[in-house]
């Protein structure tokens, strides 16, 4: 329960209780039980409205429900990058970064690639990709106007570690940047606090060449041109979208 709530939320009891084949009264409790014990909590993002009466109530993973999700290491990998930093300096985290990210990269790209040249199909297959490495993936339409894609990540199994080090997430940034072709934009992130990381990708591409990394080629999310730049918008399912500016 606590996992679907990170893939799909913010997410309503009614939607849960679709999603497990249950009543909604019996999925209430489960959810009751997860608030009670800090792991989820109701979310500032209203769903839309159905029917009469007030909307109902969603919820999301809190910090200390993305603990519980997570392998219990990321206090070591955390003290151990730190090590890291002290002896050789911040640059030698980014290169560790760099390295660990190449090597998902390297596993993500045929997947990608055999998607085809179509974006949606390209950033689903990221999507899958990315969920079946326990990232609670999804990619989805981004407004009504067709501008673009969000990939959402529900969980992070490295939120921890990337909170105090955000080269980790500047580089998996270009990392979804070459494997989209595209430039792409990180809206939110778990390790900044958020309930979700979120990745705009454009519909409208800004091509960015092969795969392969250009040489020197240091700026997240690839070439930063003066292009439309959509506002944040939250991980979820059946409620109004923000449109992008």
């Amino acid at each position: 329960m606590l996992r679907r709530v990170s893939e799909l939320g913010p997410v309503t009891a009614t939607r849960l209780a679709e999603e497990f084949g249950m009543s909604t009264a019996g999925v209430r409790r489960h959810v009751e039980a997860l608030a009670d014990d800090g792991l989820i909590a109701p979310s500032d993002v209203v769903p839309a409205k159905r029917g009469r009466g007030r909307p109902a109530k969603a919820y999301v993973v809190t910090p200390a429900g993305h603990s519980h999700l997570s392998t219990g290491y990321g206090d070591v990998a955390t003290e151990a990058l730190q090590f890291l930093a002290d002896r050789l300096g911040d640059e030698a985290v980014a290169d560790f970064a760099r390295d660990r990210l190449a090597v998902l990269e390297a596993r993500y790209a045929p997947v990608v690639e055999a998607a085809g040249e179509d974006l949606v199909d390209r950033a689903q297959a990221l999507a899958e990709a990315l969920a079946a490495d326990g990232y609670a993936a999804s990619a989805r339409p981004v407004g009504p106007s067709g501008l673009g894609l969000q990939l959402c990540q529900g969980h992070c199994p490295m939120h921890e570690v990337a909170a105090r080090f955000p080269q980790f997430c500047e580089e998996e940034t270009e990392v979804f940047a070459r494997l989209l072709g595209v430039h792409v934009q990180r809206l939110a992130t778990l390790a900044g606090g958020e309930h979700v990381c979120t990745t705009f990708v454009p519909r409208e591409p800004v091509l960015l060449g092969p795969l392969e990394r250009p040489p020197g080629a240091a700026t997240s999310g690839g070439d930063r041109r003066d292009q439309t730049t959509p506002t944040t918008e939250h991980h979820a399912h059946g409620h109004d979208e923000r449109s992008a500016t």
